[in-house]
């Protein structure tokens, strides 16, 4: 692989990497955060929401604009305004400012990551896409385990604007990686016209794929928001501790994302797309009826083991057959679909364990541990049906009528 091939997966690998890093950071941060700002559960909640929402908002705008105006453009920006978030949010003096980075931070983490998608077809082969989609996914899951792990660490050492403030080195780095080693723009030549922005959700195979893509990220970030509570009231472990244990999971997916890229190309994307979503549900089955931490740890391998097995399978699904005018746009829309299930996760399975265990934090340890089971009792149900999705795309995808 070229010199400049190299350093531009590099760059790619790094702002996907800070986007995700910017959701699981904050997950385990939030008792902290409640106990320095005198919050509730709920009110807290928002710091993770307000970054999602922003995410989630302009998405779609963000890999529409980069067809139009420029990718490498556009990501040099969002990277340049995560990192200046970032910095705002370490010196936040109240939770609303808190709140308010956050919406800043988010909206350059939705340029990075439509960006990031969109340029795999501007750096590598299409006989390489598998692999490469495998390894954004670990880099998505190094950045999900970066944040209870490293995030667990500085939280113990120097409270919880050291969570943010690690942001603002590494986005400058992968900023100038992207001036460096990414290919300059070429002209755009996408259509700006409605029916040209909406024509790739005409496919059925492409809404079933976003459509698993928002179900399987809800059972994802529910085990960020919940976990720390689990862990922490539940099994009494301090915060350098519960950050260690909420990574094992995620150091598991990073470890299988390349295999999982290199199955995608040789076993094809509907059989490995559905031996993930078969192993997540065991993994869902299993921390319904979980019992202290070693069961709870195996079962959350379980669960992102077949997440990362998903998740390269799914996106190379989606973005393989996608004209080189819409990359961003589908990109968008795939990233759309997957924030879109992780403010479900956080808001309405975050809303289930609530009311599994009211007031957690005076709760019992067995109170908090029935509102775990509970609330994975329906993450397995939103697996079940992400499943009957996978049917339909197989079925939609050996129609000879595919339009994308």
């Amino acid at each position: 692989m070229h010199t400049s091939s190299r350093g531009g997966l590099v760059c790619l690998s790094l702002s996907m990497l800070l986007a995700s890093l910017g959701t699981s950071i904050a997950n385990v941060g939030l008792p902290a955060l409640a106990q320095a700002f005198n919050a509730s559960f709920h009110s807290v909640q928002w710091v993770v929401l307000a970054y999602l929402l922003a995410i989630t908002a302009v998405i779609v705008s963000a890999g529409r604009l980069g067809d139009r105006l420029g990718r490498r453009r556009l990501l040099l920006t969002g990277l340049l305004l995560f990192a200046a978030a970032c910095a705002l949010c370490g010196v936040a003096p109240s939770l609303p400012w808190l709140m308010g980075a956050r919406v800043l931070q988010g909206l350059g983490a939705a340029v990075m990551m439509a960006m990031t998608l969109a340029m795999v077809g501007e750096t590598v082969t299409r006989e390489r896409t598998g692999r490469v989609m495998g390894l954004l996914g670990t880099m998505s899951a190094v950045g999900t385990a970066m944040g209870p792990s490293v995030g667990g660490i500085l939280l113990s050492l120097w409270g919880w604007r050291a969570l943010f403030l690690l942001g603002v080195p590494l986005g400058v780095l992968a900023g100038a990686l992207a001036l460096r080693y990414l290919p300059v723009d070429r002209q755009a030549h996408a259509s700006t016209s409605g029916d040209a922005f909406w024509l790739p959700l005409r496919d059925p195979a492409l809404r079933a794929g976003l459509a698993m893509s928002a179900l399987v990220s809800a059972v994802i970030m529910t085990t960020f928001v919940v976990g720390p509570f689990y862990l922490s009231r539940g099994l009494g472990l301090d915060s350098a501790w519960m950050g260690l244990a909420m990574a094992v999971g995620p150091c598991v997916s990073a470890l299988n994302g390349l295999p999982a890229g290199l199955l995608t190309d040789r076993l094809g994307s509907p059989r490995i797309t559905l031996a993930g979503l078969g192993i997540m549900g065991l993994g869902a089955l299993s921390l319904a009826l979980a019992s202290g931490l070693i069961a709870y740890l195996g079962s959350l391998i379980l669960l992102t083991m077949g997440y990362s097995l998903f998740q390269a399978a799914n996106t190379t699904a989606v973005m393989s057959d996608v004209e080189p005018s819409r990359r961003g746009t589908v990109s968008g829309l795939l990233n759309l679909s997957r924030n879109l299930g992780l403010i479900f996760g956080a808001w309405a399975l975050g809303a289930v364990f609530a009311w599994a265990s009211p007031d957690v934090t005076r709760a019992t340890a067995q109170t908090v541990a029935n509102g775990l089971h509970v609330t994975f009792g329906v993450s397995l149900a939103l697996i079940v049906t992400a499943s009957t999705f996978a049917w339909r795309r197989t079925s939609a995808e050996n129609c000879p009528q595919n339009t994308r």
